[in-house]
């Protein structure tokens, strides 16, 4: 049967358990963590958890900072689950020091000639951000057709040498900036088949997410609120129904504000953040860069820890037996 690893498509036994799983990759006795299909595995149960077909295990080291809680996009394992744009910084210099504050490992540009400085005396933004240092994610942002998107992909491809890894936006409106979800399943149609893996922005509907990984995108992004709108993830149950029933990364995209949004994304089991405005619009850019990757940092660690239940009532933390009066 198959089940997926930490992304990845292995063959096991009808029968295999947990813990047949851990001795086939090395890890048995070893200090980690487990996730069966998004919940945390006790491992008490590792020897007497029955696996299933198309079950998904996510196996991470148990330790703090998260640095070594990878994920898996396209078949590359990223550390940081911070992703960050390059726009609405005051300059190049600014850029940097915000991206390095961030921890960032994949980072956002559009393509247009003046966003990466071709015309003659401007400095380049890829010097800044080196493809041999970060992965370099070209992004449709400003196209309102599927004809626009992948045309834009393709150019996106030849700047960067053969690069397959994009992000796909088609939007509605200029107000809104809500994704054209019908223009956005063409776009991502012709470019799948085009070999491009797509990470692709849409509504919180669990239903256009479903059918956007099912087109075959490598990662869905709903947004949390509009483009820039710093408000905050709007509708968490959406959010985690499409977390709860998807087979690739789950990236909250849009609408974060402050490290707090970011830690509440990360709560509810997506499996990352991207995010600009929030930290090139702060009152100090870098300061909050570094704020939003403690923010994903926390809010992994509560998701891995599984928080406390929820009570109508309180419940005393000290215990009563004892008591001299």
């Amino acid at each position: 049967m198959i089940i997926y690893v930490n992304g990845e498509t292995r063959h096991y036994a009808e029968i295999s358990r947990v813990a047949d799983v851990l001795a086939d990759l090395g890890l048995t006795g070893k200090k980690i963590a487990v996730e069966l299909n998004k919940e945390i595995l006790p491992f008490t149960q590792y020897d007497t958890q029955a696996l299933h077909a198309e079950d998904r295990l996510e196996i991470v080291h148990a330790i703090g900072g998260g640095q070594e809680d990878s994920f898996m996009l396209a078949g590359v394992a990223y550390q940081s689950r911070l992703l960050v744009g390059t726009g609405k910084y005051k300059d190049l210099e600014e850029t940097r020091l915000a991206i390095e504050a961030s921890g960032a490992q994949i980072v956002t540009v559009a393509i247009r000639r003046t966003n990466i400085g071709q015309h003659a005396g401007e400095p380049n933004l890829l010097d800044v951000i080196s493809p041999d240092k970060y992965t370099i994610l070209p992004n449709t942002a400003g196209c309102y057709t599927a004809e626009d998107a992948v045309r834009t992909c393709r150019l996106g491809r030849e700047l960067l040498g053969g690069h397959k890894l994009v992000k796909l936006e088609v939007l509605a409106d200029q107000k809104t900036l809500f994704p054209d979800v019908a223009e956005t399943y063409i776009a991502a149609e012709l470019l799948v088949k085009d070999g491009f893996d797509v990470m692709v922005y849409t509504n919180d509907d669990p239903i256009a997410a479903k059918r956007l990984e099912d087109i075959g995108c490598v990662a869905v992004m709903p947004l949390a609120a509009p483009i820039g709108s710093g408000l905050g993830i709007r509708n968490p149950y959406n959010i985690l129904t499409i977390v709860e029933n998807a087979k690739v990364p789950i990236l909250v995209d849009a609408g974060v504000g402050t490290a707090s949004d970011a830690a509440i994304a990360m709560e509810l089991g997506c499996d990352g953040v991207l995010m600009n405005t929030a930290i090139a619009a702060a009152q100090h850019p870098i300061l909050m860069a570094s704020a939003m990757r403690k923010g994903i940092e926390a809010g992994r660690e509560a998701f891995l820890a599984g928080r406390m239940p929820r009570r109508r009532f309180a419940s005393a933390s000290s215990p009563l037996d004892g008591l001299f009066f």
